[in-house]
């Protein structure tokens, strides 16, 4: 590997690190403002201020010019995966710990290596669907399927939710790939956040004054349909954290997979989980069940074994075109 090479690596480690602080403490926030505020008004002012920052990056990095695009389609279409995974996400946060919610959602690894062979073309050999299955038996563990549905913390479709959040997710992320995005980062984040003010907007339009969620007990449901109310002002420096937080997400993620491979980068997303675990437990008092654990080094071992068997795979590819592996 050449100096720069090694350069841009180390740099895009040190922006996906960056990125998922990021986003363990956005979770963290959400969770906590899951019980005094609808989602589509957490999303409002999180986008709104995020896409202000973004905007004063995307100044930095060549103005307005640079969010030109000839494929506005395809950057509205993935907009609204990012925006079904992260509500999809931040609703089962309402009702699951945050260490559970998140190791359910680090599937997506496996669904984009799963994917990837219908939509991509790609081959996936025996060793890499193995270690597939073997990442969603720690799902199929954490959902607890041998349990009485009152002996489980949230309902099925609730413990269902981070899953759906992993698969849109998996999809956006190949549908980049497949696009092949040459968007600056800050541009990305902000065509994101654009999409998710739209979105909030809709939400307070149709759903703003609370009436689809009267009478509904269901933590998730109260969390996506109660009435928007004016934030407390301690809860608006949250708010306020929130969107700063939101523009560091969308441009750190995408720095990082512009500059390295994916299979350089996506390993290290993994710190992710045991930050969850740290503020599940500091912040919530929650410590995972043994199912949990189980789940996660299910999940963490697939997905690792995944990932060093593509880049084992490239680094043959390259000294032997011909050369294939599972």
């Amino acid at each position: 590997m050449n100096a720069n090479a090694h350069n841009r690596a180390g740099a895009a480690i040190a922006f996906v690190l960056a990125g998922v602080l990021a986003i363990s403490v956005n979770d963290m926030l959400i969770k906590q403002l899951s019980g005094g505020y609808p989602l589509h008004e957490i999303v409002f002012f999180r986008a709104a201020i995020g896409i202000i920052v973004s905007l004063a990056i995307v100044q930095y990095e060549g103005g307005l010019q640079i969010l030109k695009t000839s494929q506005a389609g395809w950057h509205l279409l993935r907009g609204c995966l990012v925006v079904v995974s992260n509500m999809a996400f931040f609703l089962a946060l309402a009702a699951l710990p945050l260490a559970d919610a998140t190791a359910l959602f680090f599937v997506a690894p496996l669904f984009i290596t799963l994917l990837s062979i219908p939509i991509l073309g790609e081959r996936v050999g025996i060793m890499r669907l193995s270690a597939v299955a073997v990442g969603f038996l720690g799902v199929i563990i954490m959902q607890r399927p041998w349990a009485d549905a009152g002996a489980l913390q949230a309902s099925r479709l609730v413990l269902l939710l981070p899953v759906i959040a992993a698969l849109t997710y998996a999809l956006n992320q190949l549908m980049t790939r497949r696009l092949g995005v040459r968007s600056k980062a800050s541009a990305l984040s902000v065509y994101i956040q654009g999409v998710f003010l739209i979105v909030s907007i809709g939400f307070f339009l149709v759903a703003g004054d609370g009436r689809y969620a009267t009478g509904n007990t269901s933590a998730s449901v109260q969390f996506l349909l109660r009435a928007w109310v004016w934030p407390e002002t301690a809860d608006m420096w949250v708010l306020l954290g929130l969107g700063v937080n939101s523009a560091i997400i969308g441009y750190c993620l995408s720095q990082a997979y512009r500059i390295a491979d994916a299979a350089t980068v996506a390993p290290f997303e993994y710190i992710g989980l045991p930050l969850s675990v740290f503020w599940g437990l500091v912040i919530f008092g929650d410590l995972p069940m043994w199912e949990v654990w189980v789940g996660i080094a299910l999940i963490i071992g697939s997905g690792l074994f995944v990932f060093l068997r593509e880049r084992s795979k490239a680094r043959v590819a390259v000294k032997s075109p011909g050369a294939r592996l599972g």
